[in-house]
């Protein structure tokens, strides 16, 4: 057993994430503190001087410090205003990939007309579950080829309440389905092989390579995915995929030798982060 007040701890956890070089280490420290105690940020301020066995928090600490991703340790993390389950078979949902819910917003403002998705790659769901929420009458269907993937994200789905508008299935992209949808979204994995090494270590050696590996020059899975999308996509449909930096050219050179219109929505850094495609 290792006594310490919350504040000891704190101060502590605090020091170890800095010299770790971990970012914002106070709170990040505070997170995981509320996680390892069960209180709120509010009760550990309020409650500093009280004395805990600090042992089960100190381990989580030490995870952080060797760069083990947060949400991983806390097991979620929230996009979209909702609470994601994650695991370490699915890539961490980011805020960049909320652009594809602004983008598919706009592109299609009348709520109500949008009754089918489709998430190609769903990961921990988090995509089809935010359009979900904004379009109330939309059914959705995930799929992914890991079946750990499609098992989380029919736990995320169950737990925030839509599991009877959600189905999740196993399948190697469209091969899995067939149909015509009114919104396709997706985040395919697209850094170049040679550049995952060289990541930072949350993500080089905490996600899984299968949702981060684009192939030599990252837009391998763009060329299986993009001349799917026709044969997928209702008259009036869109199809928002994620892009990495500097991307927009080669994918949509590839919508267009597709028969699709493209244009693109910049993330919040200026970066063209999703490419917005309609039958041409």
């Amino acid at each position: 057993m290792q006594a310490l007040t919350f504040a000891q701890a704190l101060r502590a956890a605090t020091a170890s994430l800095a010299a770790a070089g971990i970012e914002a280490p106070r709170r990040q420290a505070r997170l995981l503190l509320a996680a390892a105690t069960g209180r709120t940020p509010e009760a550990l301020l309020r409650d500093s001087d009280q004395t805990f066995d600090a042992t089960a928090y100190l381990a989580l600490v030490a995870r952080r410090a060797a760069h083990e991703p947060l949400a991983l340790i806390l097991g979620h993390r929230e996009f979209w205003s909702l609470d994601i389950e994650v695991c370490a078979d699915t890539l961490i949902p980011r805020a960049d990939s909320e652009t594809l819910i602004e983008a598919a917003l706009a592109a299609r403002p009348d709520r109500a007309s949008v009754r089918r998705v489709l998430d190609l790659g769903t990961g921990t769901g988090c995509l089809l579950l935010a359009a979900l929420t904004e379009f109330p009458a939309a059914h959705g269907i995930g799929i992914d080829r890991v079946a750990a993937a499609a098992t989380l994200a029919r736990r995320n789905a169950t737990r925030l309440g839509f599991a009877a508008r959600a189905d999740f299935l196993v399948g190697d992209w469209a091969e899995a389905i067939a149909g015509r949808f009114d919104l396709v979204l997706s985040n395919p994995p697209y850094i170049e092989t040679a550049t995952i090494a060289t990541l930072m270590p949350e993500v080089a050696r905490h996600e899984p390579a299968s949702a981060l590996d684009g192939g030599a020059d990252g837009l391998a899975c763009y060329r299986a995915l993009i001349p799917a999308l026709p044969g997928l996509l209702a008259s009036d449909g869109v199809a928002i995929i994620e892009l990495g930096a500097g991307q927009a050219p080669a994918t949509i050179a590839l919508a267009h030798a597709a028969g699709l219109g493209a244009s693109t929505r910049a993330d919040l850094a200026g970066i063209a982060r999703a490419l917005v495609l309609r039958a041409g």
